[in-house]
């Protein structure tokens, strides 16, 4: 079983417990009670939800800022967006990597924050320069992909594995509040300084500062942390994680199942900008409420993402991460149903917002139990990065395919290819997961 293979949990107590006994994961210090959502977690959500005020700020602006502000073409507006959303995939690993090497998974944390908040400096000296602004942007995403990895396995090695679920939705609930929060207080400043851009970068520059300040102030870093006197051991003899040994774990049979899964399921999601984009057409929509829906759908996984983390931790981890696929196959084919109006609009919003709250977290606490802890960081990368290159090609083909047949082709081609992917992932996935520990 995946989930036995893999962990490393907290070794068992000894008969005669020495004077001095490090916390176990999930412990609170100095009480001996188990918190299931310890103060880290909920400290790192408190850097996400700062942070993602910051970037969401950007982002909502982004093209106005380019194309209306600047007067950039499709093609140029294009070509940064990719470039905004595509990078982060290949400098994940080298994040966790480092993190694992080094074990100094917040100060590579908090490198890939500070580097995203000077960036926003960045956007404001670069003025109408396109290199300057995809330097900018470039290094923006660099940071978010450096700390993601090493953010992650904090938040995996902070908490008993029986909960992992639950610490995964809490944080991601708080990501998420930071991310609707971000748009409000952009346009909020903008309607204040009558579109005076650079107030938004400026502010959303002392938002990602604060975030950093945030993360050495109260999250304990890693290599702070005591190990248990036998791991300590074990450690000191080992040597430190290489490059080479990431990619060896890739041999472990149960990490690699749901490596495969993930991929081959972000193959076949695609990108929600497209299906805001369908829904937009079929409903001949307003383009003033076209920025609404992102928002709709963050509001509702904000709202289920601790439930199903917590029903991830009571059931298993695999019903809900399949479920959440089916519910984005629902939304594909409600925008084949007859449905109009609000009802398809709601309709579409809820289940995307369902998916991304059964799945996001809940794949983190899937496959971190299948990592060695000594190769947190590294393995989280890869399932993340597998994941997202997926989602990038997924993106790819289904432009590609409505480009040269149409909207309705591709609509088609992607709910067979989901379908025919969550079969293949529930033979993949084993059907029945270990009691935890």
């Amino acid at each position: 079983m995946y989930l036995a293979a893999g962990r490393s949990g907290p070794s068992p107590a000894p008969a005669r417990p020495s004077p001095v006994t490090a916390p176990e994961p999930g412990t609170e210090p100095g009480t001996g009670r188990r918190a299931r959502v310890t103060s880290t977690v909920v400290a790192l959500g408190a850097v996400s939800l700062v942070t993602d005020i910051s970037s969401e700020m950007v982002t909502a602006v982004l093209p106005l800022y380019l194309v209306l502000g600047l007067g950039l073409n499709p093609l140029q507006f294009g070509f940064l967006d990719g470039l905004y959303n595509g990078v982060t995939a290949f400098v994940r690993l080298a994040g966790g990597h480092a993190a694992d090497r080094w074990q100094r998974h917040r100060l590579v944390a908090g490198s890939g924050y500070a580097l995203s908040a000077v960036c926003k400096l960045g956007l404001l000296l670069a003025g109408s320069s396109t290199p300057a602004l995809s330097t900018a942007l470039a290094a923006d995403r660099v940071g978010k992909g450096v700390r993601t990895a090493p953010r992650d396995a904090l938040i995996s090695l902070s908490c008993d594995e029986r909960d992992l679920g639950r610490a995964f939705g809490v944080h991601r609930a708080m990501d998420t509040t930071g991310a609707l929060l971000g748009p409000l207080a952009a346009f909020a400043l903008l309607w204040l300084t009558a579109d005076a851009y650079d107030a938004v970068f400026v502010v959303s520059f002392c938002f990602g500062l604060f975030g950093v300040l945030l993360l050495y102030a109260f999250v304990p870093g890693r290599e702070s942390t005591p190990a248990p006197k036998g791991e300590a051991t074990k450690a000191s003899k080992a040597e430190a994680p290489t490059l080479a040994s990431a990619f060896r774990l890739l041999a472990l049979p149960a990490f690699r199942r749901v490596l495969v899964t993930a991929g081959l399921l972000g193959l076949v999601s695609v990108g929600d900008g497209f299906l805001y984009l369908v829904l937009q057409k079929r409903l001949d929509l307003d383009t003033a409420y076209f920025p609404l829906l992102p928002l709709g759908s963050a509001a509702v996984y904000l709202l289920l993402a601790v439930p199903l983390g917590r029903a991830a931790d009571r059931i298993g981890r695999r019903i809900p991460y399949l479920l959440g696929h089916l519910a984005l196959l629902g939304a594909y084919l409600a925008l084949f149903s007859p449905a109009t109006g609000w009802t398809l609009t709601l309709t579409v919003v809820l289940l995307l917002g369902t998916f991304y709250a059964a799945t996001d977290g809940v794949l983190m606490a899937l496959g971190g139990p299948a990592i060695p802890k000594e190769q947190r960081a590294s393995g989280m990368a890869l399932l993340q990065s597998g994941q997202a290159v997926g989602r990038l090609l997924a993106s790819v083909l289904f432009g590609a395919v409505w480009t040269m047949w149409s909207m309705h082709t591709a609509l088609a081609l992607a709910s067979a290819a989901l379908a025919a992917a969550l079969f293949a992932a529930r033979v993949l996935l084993p059907a029945r997961l270990p009691e935890p520990r």
